[in-house]
C-alpha cells in the first residue's frame, strides 16, 4: 500500500507541477465545465511512446474523472477496439485511415508525436530498396507503413518481399538470431534490438523524409465517445496534450513513473525512448497535414479506396484541438 501510494503522489506532483510549469495552469487544476461522464477508457498496448496517456493519469483525475482505466490491446487492434466501442481513446497511424475508409465510428483528433518508428537491416542492406527478395518482419508495427515505404522506391509490397508477421514466429527474435533481413518496430522494440547490437537502420521515422514531416501517432476517439460527451473529450485531449508536454521536459522522470507503475518494464528503454522522441511537435506540426499524406499515400497504393478530402472529413474533428492550441498557447 505505501509503495502505491508513492507511486500516486510522484505521478501527481509530476503531472501538476508540469502543466503548471508548461502551461501557466494553477497547481489545482478546476475544470471550467464538469464533464459529462467521470470515465474514460485508455489504451495501453505495451508500447512506451504513448507515455502521454500514461502520464495523463493524474491530470484527468484533476479534470473531473474518477474512473480512469487503462484497456490491454495488442497495438495493431486498439483502433478497431475504439470503433467497437471496447475503448473510448486509441493511438493509431495507418489503421485509423484504414477503418475510416470503411466508415467505422471513430475520429483523429490530435496529432502526438513523431518519430518512433525504425526500420532494421542486416549488415549489407542499406536502403529499402534492397529489401526485394528479402524476408522482413515485424511484430507490433503496422505492415501498410512498410508498404508505403516500400512503394516509393518502387518496391512491390506483395510480390518483392516476403512477410514475417506470425507473432508465433518471434518475428524480433529471428531478426535479431540473423534469420530474417530486416525488421520493423516502434518502442520498445527498437530499444532492445539497440541493446543487443542487432542490425542497424536504414529508415528512422525521426530523421529520414518524408516520415520524419508528420505524424506517427495520432490520437483517435471513439464516435460515440466524441458524440455524447463532447465536454469530456475536450478534457481528455487536454489532459493529455498537458501530458504530453511534460514528457518533453521532464522524460527521465516519466520514465521512472511509468516503469514503477507497471505500464512498461525497462527504465532504460523507457528513458531512450522518451529523451529520443520529439514530444514537442504536437505544437508544430499540422495533423491535418499528416491525414492527408498518409490518405493519399494508401490511396496511390491501392490501400484505401477513399480520397484525402473524403478521409478528412468523414473521419477527422479539429474542434477540441483548436480551441486548446489557443488556450495552451500553442
Amino acid at each position: 500500500m505505501a509503495t502505491t501510494q508513492t507511486r500516486r503522489r510522484f505521478l501527481t506532483t509530476l503531472s501538476l507541477a508540469g502543466a503548471a510549469g508548461l502551461t501557466g495552469a494553477p497547481h489545482v487544476l478546476v475544470a471550467a465545465e464538469a464533464p459529462e461522464t467521470t470515465t474514460v477508457r485508455l489504451v495501453n498496448d505495451g508500447s512506451i511512446c504513448i507515455a502521454p496517456l500514461f502520464a495523463a493519469e493524474e491530470l484527468l483525475r484533476a479534470e473531473g474523472f474518477a474512473d480512469i482505466r487503462f484497456i490491454e490491446t495488442p497495438a495493431d487492434r486498439q483502433t478497431e477496439a475504439a470503433a467497437q466501442g471496447k475503448l473510448d481513446f486509441a493511438v493509431s497511424l495507418l489503421e485509423a485511415i484504414s477503418l475510416i475508409d470503411t466508415s467505422a465510428p471513430i475520429a483523429v483528433l490530435a496529432g502526438i508525436h513523431v518519430g518512433c518508428i525504425e526500420l532494421f537491416a542486416q549488415e549489407g542492406i542499406h536502403g529499402i530498396g534492397e529489401l526485394k527478395g528479402k524476408r522482413v518482419g515485424l511484430q507490433e508495427a503496422e505492415p501498410d507503413l512498410l508498404r508505403l515505404m516500400a512503394a516509393q522506391v518502387g518496391l512491390d509490397p506483395a510480390k518483392d518481399i516476403e512477410w514475417v508477421t506470425d507473432p508465433a514466429a518471434k518475428p524480433l527474435e529471428l531478426f535479431a538470431e540473423g534469420k530474417i533481413d530486416a525488421f520493423l518496430g516502434f518502442p520498445p522494440e527498437p530499444q532492445e534490438l539497440r541493446a543487443r547490437h542487432a542490425g542497424h537502420i536504414i529508415v528512422s521515422s525521426a530523421t529520414d523524409r518524408p516520415w520524419s514531416q508528420y505524424f506517427c501517432c495520432q490520437l483517435v476517439g471513439s464516435r460515440d465517445y466524441i458524440d455524447r460527451y463532447p465536454v469530456a473529450t475536450k478534457h481528455v485531449l487536454r489532459a493529455i496534450l498537458k501530458a504530453t508536454d511534460i514528457c518533453a521536459a521532464e522524460p527521465a522522470r516519466v520514465a521512472r513513473g511509468i516503469v514503477d507503475r507497471g505500464f512498461t518494464p525497462r527504465y532504460e528503454y523507457a528513458l531512450q525512448t522518451l529523451s529520443d522522441v520529439p514530444y514537442k511537435s504536437w505544437r508544430d506540426y499540422n495533423i491535418e497535414d499528416s491525414v492527408r499524406f498518409y490518405a493519399l499515400q494508401m490511396h496511390e497504393a491501392g490501400l484505401i479506396k477513399s480520397s484525402p478530402q473524403k478521409i478528412i472529413r468523414d473521419g477527422t474533428d479539429w474542434r477540441f484541438l483548436n480551441e486548446l492550441k489557443r488556450e495552451l498557447k500553442a
